[in-house]
């Protein structure tokens, strides 16, 4: 066994590594960016190198800098994580060629897997089932239009290297398929380096179905049942569960027996993932799966693969790159119970799921075990008062739940959903407890398009409750637990002489603008008033926080605030309610104002239009690339576009004004100084 590793990577995966080696007695090496310089994986690790700036490219891409770091701190092996470079070729054959162990598959291995289209002409040589399409190497654009056209509508546009849903397109009719093979290629160009695609044809009732394997280096090859990782938005999984719904002995057999043989296939060692896209439209049968693709890493849902086999992948992971056996056969294996992985997000959902970033200034999980098999499993590599960087994947953690059912393990994922509380930005976590719910979700019946065919009902946001826009009140009034010093004077909050105590405040909640009168009855005591409305509580201050009395209810709420908002957790639903300033000036930022503006930092790739043309209301202007993924930003209106503030190629910074319309009627040289 090694006696110490570096961690290629960062975040949650380089904290989930970081805890097994330190339960194994390996000692680990962090690298790190400028942005990570005092990450939760730096605290982790034994020891910690910088290799560069906060971008990918000049740090958790530098493949020699990160040899460098393994040379100098002693390091006998690395492990890649994933994403970064857990899947290329090249940094793995450098690794083994430093003298190095390099924790994952060999180089010849990721290379047969990496290009998508070679990896199906190898997977049909082998026997294994392949999604019908077009695999060449010529990429004129004519020419996958024609196979589009033959395969027959809807096709799958998908970047032939890489994955995580980037470069993917679906396309429904030829009149658009220019325009999103165009989009794909540059997506897949960022990316990848490679803008190379295939075209598919698109299974109508999809299900994305992955066998986890495990292979060592002397020949003994296994599967670890499956996962069901079908709830997916713009082709990124969301909710993965283990085993799958509905699914079968014959077509667990069947699909476990071709991963295998795809493994054997590429002289494969070590943890990696075959994808299938099943026909889910009359149920699994064996003849109804086909190969997509193979993951040559750790895949992030790993942990649900773990809950129900009660193993350890990492450790299996570092036993087989040491050269020793796998210690259990095929027939070894058993599944127990049921597990659910949903991944936490700083990410807009209402507006098309765009990353978010800024300060997590709150952050309070359930009791769970971390890195570890628990009925809960908190996977994190962010804390309270982290920053979500621009830079990376927006994940704030990992929650994985197990228990004997489906059924069980399900109610205890709603139950961990209403028991997180976050502040400080946008997160999933809503989104995440309507999906929890879907009657289809819950009842088993899932495929790929669940989520885009239920989108407004899941997104749609709950009315605001009395109490928590009367809670907010208080607080923003700073009027919260404000007896609670030794002083006796405290006591006398809110006193007036000669009336009772009224305070008028002004709320926002997303559009809405909310005024309310709090009247303080007392200590602890409140009435809050809307026009001719209005009702009574009471909030108790104790030593596990607050709780309030509402309409003969005793309720457990938390309450977190700033300058500009108040945050109000009540029944696992975050209210932000944001606190206008009354001396800002209102600026050009609603949609009749005709401003486009950037929604996070990020890279102009595509000025689709220029001054002086007349645009529909939901065209393409620009597109942005942001945290390795293409976002269309549209006309808010119809009008004259007459002022374009952005080039291709150029940074821009949240909140940054990109173009200008004029209303239709209205020339450019009539705005053009506006």
């Amino acid at each position: 066994m090694f006696r110490k590793i570096l961690i290629a990577n960062r975040g949650e995966i380089a904290c989930r590594i970081a805890a097994t080696c330190r339960q194994m007695g390996v000692a680990t090496v962090a690298v790190y960016s400028d942005a990570d310089a005092h990450a939760a994986h730096v605290a982790m690790a034994d020891e910690a190198m910088r290799i560069g700036a906060a971008p990918v490219a000049e740090s958790y891409l530098q493949g020699a800098r990160i040899l460098e770091a393994a040379r100098a701190t002693g390091a006998e092996a690395i492990h890649p994580g994933y994403g970064f470079l857990s899947e290329n070729p090249d940094f793995a054959a450098l690794v083994e060629e430093a003298g190095l162990r390099f924790i994952g598959p060999p180089a010849a291995a990721i290379r047969a897997m990496g290009l998508k289209d070679a990896a199906k002409a190898l997977m049909e040589s082998a026997g294994v089932p392949v999604v019908p399409g077009y695999h060449g190497a010529a990429q004129e654009p004519a020419l996958l239009a024609r196979n589009a056209q033959e395969i027959g509508y809807p096709v799958l546009i998908k970047a032939r290297a890489g994955g995580g849903g980037k470069g993917m397109r679906r396309v429904d009719a030829p009149a658009d398929f220019a325009e999103a093979l165009a989009s794909a290629q540059r997506e897949a160009q960022a990316a990848f380096g490679d803008p190379a695609v295939l075209v598919e044809k698109y299974v109508t009732a999809p299900r994305h179905i992955e066998i986890q394997i495990l292979a060592d280096s002397h020949g003994h090859v296994v599967h670890l049942f499956e996962r069901d990782c079908s709830l997916q938005r713009r082709h990124q999984k969301v909710i993965e569960e283990a085993p799958a719904p509905g699914m079968t002995e014959a077509v667990r057999k069947a699909m476990g027996a071709a991963a295998v043989e795809a493994a054997r296939a590429i002289g494969y060692v070590g943890a990696g993932t075959v994808e299938f896209i099943a026909d889910g439209s009359d149920g699994l049968r064996p003849g109804g799966f086909w190969f997509m693709e193979m993951n040559t890493r750790l895949q992030v849902e790993h942990p649900v693969t773990e809950a129900i086999t009660g193993l350890d992948l990492v450790a299996l992971q570092l036993r087989i790159a040491s050269g020793a056996p796998l210690p259990f056969a095929q027939s070894d294996l058993r599944i127990d119970g049921h597990a659910f992985e949903a991944r936490l997000y700083a990410e807009d959902v209402p507006h098309g799921f765009l990353p978010a970033a800024g300060r997590l200034s709150h952050l309070v999980f359930p009791p769970g075990a971390a890195f570890r098999n628990a009925p809960l499993r908190i996977d994190s590599g962010v804390q309270q008062g982290d920053v979500i960087s621009p830079f990376y994947d927006p994940m704030i953690a990992k929650l994985v739940v197990h228990a004997p059912s489906r059924a069980e393990a399900l109610t205890r994922l709603g139950a961990v959903l209403a028991g997180c509380e976050l502040a400080g930005l946008t997160t999933n976590l809503g989104f995440l407890a309507a999906l929890a719910r879907h009657p289809g979700f819950v009842a088993g019946k899932v495929d790929t398009g669940l989520i885009a065919r239920d989108l407004d009902q899941l997104v749609a946001p709950k009315p605001v409750s009395d109490l928590a826009i009367g809670v907010a009140a208080i607080a923003a009034l700073g009027l919260l637990c404000g007896h609670r010093g030794l002083d006796p004077w405290d006591r006398l909050v809110g006193w007036r002489a000669w009336s009772e105590a009224r305070h008028t405040v002004r709320l926002r909640s997303g559009e809405a603008e909310l005024l309310r009168s709090v009247v303080v009855l007392g200590p602890d005591r409140y009435r809050i008033e809307e026009g001719e409305r209005s009702f009574d509580l009471r909030i108790d201050c104790d030593a596990q926080g607050l709780r309030v009395v509402f309409c003969g209810q005793n309720r457990r709420i938390s309450v977190i605030g700033s300058r500009a908002a108040v945050t109000v957790v009540l029944d696992g639903t975050d209210h932000v309610f944001a606190l206008p300033d009354p001396l800002a000036v209102g600026g050009e930022a609603d949609a009749e104002s005709g401003v486009v503006l950037a929604p996070m930092p990020g890279l102009v790739r595509l000025v689709s239009v220029a001054p002086g043309a007349a645009v529909a209301k939901g065209d393409t202007l620009i597109v942005l690339e942001a945290m390795k993924m293409e976002h269309n930003l549209t006309a808010p209106r119809n009008g004259i576009l007459v002022e374009i503030q952005a080039e291709v190629g150029q940074q821009v910074d949240a909140g940054a004004v990109l173009a200008r319309l004029a209303p239709a009627e209205r020339t450019g040289a009539e705005d053009s100084d506006g």
